[in-house]
């Protein structure tokens, strides 16, 4: 039997400084530490839906960089389908918090990694982590442009259809 897919978008959110800081933020409802993200609004794409998703729950305006992968997982009859980018938060918050988070908390990365709650975030944590921190020790601006390491795409498939092929269409708008 097929099933549904809700799909959705977030980041992996980086704070510059001496030791970069990553986002988490608690669910008010049931307490969960996750990362930042949520579902798509109506024509809304990805990367647009990760920029607002990250402001919402952080309270942060923060720079879309590399795409970093996906991440599915079932919810109930149906799958979610989460798309990540890497983005660099801004240092001060420029709105509130959301209703549905109780709290951001900015953290190393080894202690982002323990306070997730859900263990597919943070085996998705673990696995892409290195290459926003990587980033974020290494990027640097010059003549106002940012300079970055050279993105590492998505996986390819071999056979585009189906579900790929529907990540792929809704990736494209």
């Amino acid at each position: 039997m097929a099933r549904d897919i809700i799909m959705a978008a977030g980041g992996i959110v980086v704070q510059r400084g001496e030791t970069p800081l990553f986002a988490v933020v608690c669910l008010r409802k049931r307490g969960d530490w996750v990362l930042p993200k949520g579902k798509l609004d109506n024509g809304e794409t990805p990367r647009d839906a990760a920029e607002r998703e990250v402001l919402e729950e952080t309270g942060h305006a923060a720079s879309v960089h590399d795409y970093l992968g996906a991440l599915a997982y079932p919810l109930g009859e149906r799958t979610k389908v989460v798309h990540f980018w890497h983005m660099e938060a801004a240092p001060v918050p420029s709105r509130k918090l959301m209703k549905d988070i109780s709290e951001v908390a900015w953290l190393p990365f080894d202690a982002a990694l323990a306070r997730l709650t859900r263990s597919h975030e943070h085996a998705f944590l673990a696995q892409v982590g290195p290459m926003a921190l990587a980033a974020a020790r290494t990027e640097r601006v010059v003549d106002g442009e940012p300079v970055r390491p050279i993105a590492v795409g998505p996986v390819s498939v071999r056979r585009d259809t189906g579900f790929f092929a529907k990540i792929r269409n809704w990736l494209n708008g």
